[in-house]
């Protein structure tokens, strides 16, 4: 028997085959010319011939998927049209006498390299140059191109990591769980398999000692892989199957625990499209309007009368229901030419989101300029906060900018120690609190949430991580005046927006801290409010402290996992 573990990302257990991806396409080697005889411009003519073979390939792809999937394939079909790559390699061909598989590799770089100088939207782009460069070498050479194997029958897929084109073209119909040994769980498969409801789990660094075939369990609520499958194990993945044929239901009014308390149940946003979706769900408003995503892949800062619109677009789905707004977000990964400094050594440390305030103040007080007209022309409720929080003169601050414009609730995000350990501080001078607990666990374990081989770390179920969550309602409970307060009672409500909200067993240790709402992707709404249904406060608040008690992260989900036996009957 062997068994191994990775970051749990996405519930559900599944019992199936492994069906490995091909491995990455080899580099060619740095030497490799054109055979002797050859000639250099029929060689080169090879080139944007193959270019043109994968362009056909994806737009095939492209034609069977549709949504985010179907956008992320045509883009990627139309980079693999691009003269500057082939033009570039058949250049190398003509003047290097380089082979055409070595003349695209290096070509490939240097677009992909280019593209990272950019930085923000364009920097993205260098890992889908990368992947139409590796699919342009493998049909250069004859080989199957990289992507998931076209297998009829369901599979548990395992891989180093997935390319976009290849999250794209992933079918939960046939891929029925996904375990990367790289990746973490902010990668772009973790985002992925959250938003299909596809069982996954990454950085599971040995899963590739399991041979192509083996038949394995997959747990994905704790985040483990064994081939010793007994029949409790057939059991648990009959449930999850069963939950995929009759799916939960989630009828909005927030999650109502078994003694009548109520929990917010709110959806995560970045902008209309979304926003609909999350009043299709039922859910009670918005606990997250991601607004940077405005802002992103452009020059200049989008004018007061563009943010407006588009604020307003996505109000007009939440009437009578409030939409939690954060101000932008830039910095660290998300870079924007016209507000950040994209040469600060640590970017996760700098200048980030609303320390960009210090230097550049309209940016900030245009976007609030921009809210407060929306909401004058909406029946929704935005509450506005602040990322990137850290004192509480900051907090004092932002609360003033918000008030001045009429824009009340104005609260913060938690998402470092510092604003933790001093939310009753922070919250006895602003409305709410926001936990991020994405960020908070990176700042607390000092971990980059963007390196999959911290991914360990960046596990919200660190018992540190937990521990600051359950400081910061204290603190919001003494700000708030009355330290038993919970739920629509509480005067400095808490929330958390983090990816954690929507893991249905962690959802009831957050509520268990303290936590008065939870915002989620929509999708997770049905099984985070079937769990909470079935614990009273006072059980949430018994797992929560075992939670914070725990030796480490797993020590904490396998404690609370053993509290909740509805998991396990819904297969999650």
């Amino acid at each position: 028997m062997a068994q191994y573990t990775g970051v749990a990302v996405s519930p559900g257990r599944v019992v199936g085959t492994i069906r490995t991806m091909a491995p990455p396409v080899a580099e060619p080697p740095v030497t490799e010319k054109l055979p002797e005889g050859a000639d250099p411009a029929v060689e080169a003519e090879r080139i944007p011939a193959a270019a043109a073979a994968v362009q056909a390939a994806l737009v095939r792809l492209a034609e069977r998927a549709s949504g985010d999937g179907k956008k992320i394939l045509e883009a990627t079909a139309q980079m693999a049209a691009d003269p500057s790559l082939t033009q570039t390699a058949q250049g190398f061909v003509l003047s290097g006498g380089k082979s055409p598989a070595r003349a695209v590799w290096e070509a490939g770089d240097q677009v992909a390299t280019m593209l990272e100088g950019l930085g923000g939207y364009m920097a993205e782009r260098a890992t889908d140059v990368r992947d139409v460069r590796a699919r342009i070498v493998a049909e250069l050479r004859g080989e199957q191109a990289p992507g998931i194997p076209g297998l009829e029958e369901p599979f548990i897929l395992t891989a180093i990591d997935l390319a976009p084109a290849d999250t794209a073209t992933l079918d939960p119909q046939r891929v029925i769980a996904l375990v990367t040994s790289d990746g973490g769980p902010q990668s772009h498969t973790a985002i992925l398999a959250r938003q299909l409801g596809l069982p996954a789990i990454v950085a599971a660094k040995s899963i590739h000692e399991f041979a192509d075939g083996t038949e394995v369990f997959v747990d994905a609520g704790l985040g483990t892989i064994t081939d010793e499958v007994t029949e409790e194990h057939h059991r648990f993945a009959e449930a999850w199957t069963e939950l995929q044929k009759n799916p939960l239901t989630y009828e909005g009014g927030g999650g109502v625990l078994e003694d009548g308390t109520r929990v917010q149940l709110l959806a995560n946003i970045g902008n209309a499209a979304d926003a609909e979706k999350a009043a299709a769900a039922n859910a009670d408003g918005v606990g997250l309007f991601r607004t940077e995503f405005l802002f992103l892949d452009r020059e200049d800062e989008p004018s007061v009368e563009e943010q407006t619109a588009a604020y307003s677009a996505a109000f007009a789905h939440m009437a009578g229901k409030k939409v939690v707004v954060r101000t932008i977000d830039a910095g660290a990964d998300k870079p924007l030419p016209f507000l950040t400094d994209a040469d600060e050594p640590n970017p996760a440390l700098g200048v980030r989101a609303y320390r960009t305030s210090w230097e550049k103040r309209s940016v900030l007080t245009n976007q609030l300029d921009a809210i407060a007209a929306a909401a004058k022309q909406s029946e929704a409720t935005p509450w506005v906060m602040a990322p990137m929080i850290s004192t509480v003169t900051e907090t004092e601050d932002f609360a003033a900018l918000c008030r001045e414009r009429g824009l009340e609730p104005a609260g913060i995000m938690v998402e470092t120690p510092s604003a933790a350990i001093t939310a009753d501080r922070q919250l006895a001078v602003c409305d709410f609190a926001s936990i991020g607990t994405n960020d908070l666990t990176q700042y607390t374990m000092a971990a980059d949430r963007q390196l999959g081989s911290l991914a360990h770390l960046n596990n919200p179920w660190q018992p540190a991580v937990l521990a600051l969550v359950r400081a910061t309602c204290a603190g919001a409970r003494v700000a708030g005046g009355d330290p038993e307060a919970f739920g629509e009672k509480a005067n400095k409500p808490v929330g958390v927006c983090g990816e954690a909200a929507g893991d249905p067993g962690l959802a009831v240790v957050l509520v268990g801290l303290g936590v008065n709402s939870l915002s989620m992707t929509p999708r997770s709404l049905p099984a985070v409010a079937k769990v909470l249904s079935t614990v009273t406060l006072e059980q949430a608040k018994e797992l929560a402290a075992k939670a914070v008690a725990a030796r480490t992260a797993e020590d904490a989900n396998h404690v609370v996992r053993a509290g909740l036996p509805i998991l396990g009957q819904l297969g999650l």
